[in-house]
């Protein structure tokens, strides 16, 4: 009867210098990989931070200019008032002061129109002034997002 040599199961060869090789190549593009997701993370922190912070100052200096602008609509309004009530103190008859009022009405209301619109145009200027970063910031994302 012949005799066959098995091998052993456990006596497989196993060099370590190859495993510790490997291992090592698989841990250095694991850091590799992971220092490239950190910088791109950075770079869109960094990009959100700006985009917030354009936003706050836009939205800032807008609400500065609308409350400027309601000042001076409130004091005119006040030296309009005041005026009135000057040349009613000379009104010398019925008919005076019933044209006076007339006139002053009218005047206040052409006032009050002109500077609704004046308010409405500063009011959309910001607007779109505060929405610009984010807009822009979604704009360059989705190109980005097209090219990868």
């Amino acid at each position: 009867m012949a005799t066959r040599k098995t091998e052993d199961a456990f006596s497989l060869s196993f060099d370590p210098s190859k495993f510790a090789d490997t291992f090592r190549d698989f841990a250095e593009k694991g850091a590799a990989q992971s220092k490239e997701a950190y910088a791109k993370l950075k770079v869109a922190a960094e990009e959100a931070t700006k985009t917030v912070e354009a936003t706050f100052e836009n939205a800032q200096s807008g609400s500065v200019e609308l409350g400027l602008k309601a000042i001076d609509a409130l004091r005119t309004h006040a030296e309009n008032s005041l005026s009135h009530m000057e040349k009613l103190l000379g009104v010398k008859s019925v008919s005076e002061l019933v044209e006076l009022q007339t006139s002053y009405i009218r005047k206040q209301a052409e006032l009050t129109v002109e500077q609704a619109k004046t308010m409405q145009e500063a009011t959309r200027k910001i607007a779109e002034n505060v929405v610009k970063p984010g807009k822009d910031a979604a704009e360059k994302a989705m190109s980005n997002f097209k090219r990868a």
